[in-house]
């Protein structure tokens, strides 16, 4: 397999991301929502070559209908940084968020809150530049210890990392790979966890982030 080498990130833009990072990590707030909910919205975000295609999919609860899907599929704006893909997925995800016509009260995206080394995944970042309740619902560890929950169904364990509690590791399904839930902005680890056990219906993925990534798939097969 051929790897292509990714170029030397700009001192200047590695300098501003870092200091927009800091600024946002401040604003983070981790707390029990307040919020009577009754939609909630999935998000994820697909790299196709030099393009991003970012899908909300928006359900009501507790009955997980679809009321509405959209999408944005444009040029990404910024190259990729490590450490800093949430700044390379933001803006687009707000606009396939723009063009919802009901806000959800709560959104659950594809990937981490403050699960990620210096607290500020995509969930946390969405949620700070929204000002919405937002958590994490990830396929993947990103950074932290933890031990394998029991093999039933709404078992739980702990991840921590610099002996602060990040995440949950949660088995939505028996015998299945667990996912990593955490809290992104205005929310908190019990409630998310308690909220991605309730969505989490047949599949591992709870629905609301199980159907952004389905329809993004599809999506992708129109906009190529």
């Amino acid at each position: 397999m051929y790897y292509r080498p990714q170029p030397p990130t700009d001192p200047e833009l590695l300098r501003t991301l870092t200091q927009k990072q800091k600024e946002l990590i401040q604003q983070v707030i981790i707390q029990k929502p307040e919020f009577t909910l009754r939609t909630l919205a999935g998000c994820d975000s697909s790299f196709i070559g030099e393009n991003i295609l970012s899908v909300f999919v928006l359900l009501r609860y507790p009955e997980l209908d679809i009321l509405e899907i959209q999408y944005n599929y444009a040029p990404v704006e910024m190259p990729y940084v490590p450490g800093f893909l949430a700044f390379r997925e933001a803006p687009n995800l707000l606009k396939a968020y723009e063009k919802l016509q009901t806000k959800p009260d709560l959104i659950m995206v594809d990937g981490h809150g403050i699960s990620h080394p210096r607290r500020l995944g995509i969930a946390s970042y969405l949620g700070v530049l929204l000002q919405k309740p937002t958590m994490g619902v990830a396929k993947k560890i990103l950074v932290g210890k933890y031990e394998l929950p029991a093999p039933e169904k709404g078992n739980l364990t702990p991840i921590f990392h610099r002996d602060e509690l990040i995440a949950n590791t949660l088995r939505t399904k028996d015998n299945v790979k667990p996912v990593f839930v955490s809290a992104g902005h205005l929310m908190d680890l019990e409630t998310a966890t308690r909220i991605a056990l309730e969505t989490a219906r047949k599949h591992k993925l709870p629905e609301p982030t199980r159907l952004a990534d389905h329809y993004a798939e599809e999506l992708k097969k129109e906009v190529r």
